[in-house]
């Protein structure tokens, strides 16, 4: 499980040095395309949250699930706004939008935090169930490549050399994987360990979901990206159908 679990890992922080990637390439890049991803993202993790997450938590720990999902929720909270400061996804994708050194630092240490649970969220997810895990790893996938973009956009714009950016993106990118290697441990955790690691990781994807992304996707001056969350809301029913078809 430990092989497979790494390259799921893997696979998002590829994604996330993509977006570092095309930026590097394309500094001025398609706010719309970072918007629809976005809403894609929030969607299926919201309905995977609630459709998914939540219940097999209270399920599996029953009452005092509420209180890890609370934990999880708070944890992701304190690391992206507490500790670091105000932390967000849309960033200005545009060279000649400046940001200070400072803010541009910051936000990388946010994403680096919110990058490492996504990996948590991964490796738990794929141990305590595997379709569940699959359906975890797609929703987190939709959005590291507007990770990347974001952080590629706002290490630009703090005037940080290409070099940096990449750096920057490649730094998240190992954040991810050094969440994934968590299964190191919990590899050898008991069930009951499992399933209390699992209920933090929901209420991390509730935070990243309605917290995180929304609140980006409600600032965009078009009305398709808030009405495209509805379709990551129906991808996830379709691939949790197509996944239950084809894995059981």
């Amino acid at each position: 499980m430990t092989p497979t679990i790494l390259l799921f890992g893997l696979a998002a922080a590829v994604a996330e040095v993509l977006g570092g990637v095309l930026i590097i390439l394309r500094p001025v890049w398609p706010k719309r395309v970072q918007e629809t991803l976005l809403a894609l993202g929030a969607g299926f993790i919201i309905a995977l949250a609630f459709f998914k997450l939540i219940p097999v938590s209270i399920a599996t720990v029953g009452e005092s699930a509420a209180l890890y999902l609370v934990i999880g929720f708070s944890l992701i909270h304190f690391f992206e706004h507490t500790l670091v400061g105000h932390l967000h996804f849309g960033e200005e994708t545009h060279s000649h939008v400046m940001v200070s050194r400072t803010a541009s630092v910051s936000t990388f240490v946010g994403l680096a935090i919110h990058a490492f649970f996504d990996g948590f969220s991964i490796s738990v997810g794929l141990q305590f169930d595997f379709l569940i895990g699959i359906l975890v790893f797609g929703g987190i996938l939709l959005h590291k490549l507007p990770e990347g973009l974001t952080i590629g956009s706002v290490m630009l714009a703090g005037g940080f050399s290409k070099r940096t950016v990449l750096l920057s993106a490649l730094g998240i990118g190992i954040a991810t994987i050094l969440g994934a290697c968590s299964t190191l441990f919990f590899s050898f955790a008991s069930p009951d360990v499992l399933g209390l690691a699992f209920a933090i990781s929901a209420g991390a994807a509730v935070y990243v979901g309605a917290s995180d992304l929304i609140p980006e996707i409600n600032k965009s001056e078009h009305r398709l990206p808030p009405f495209i969350v509805f379709f990551g809301m129906m991808l996830f029913y379709a691939s949790e159908l197509l996944l239950e078809r084809f894995i059981g």
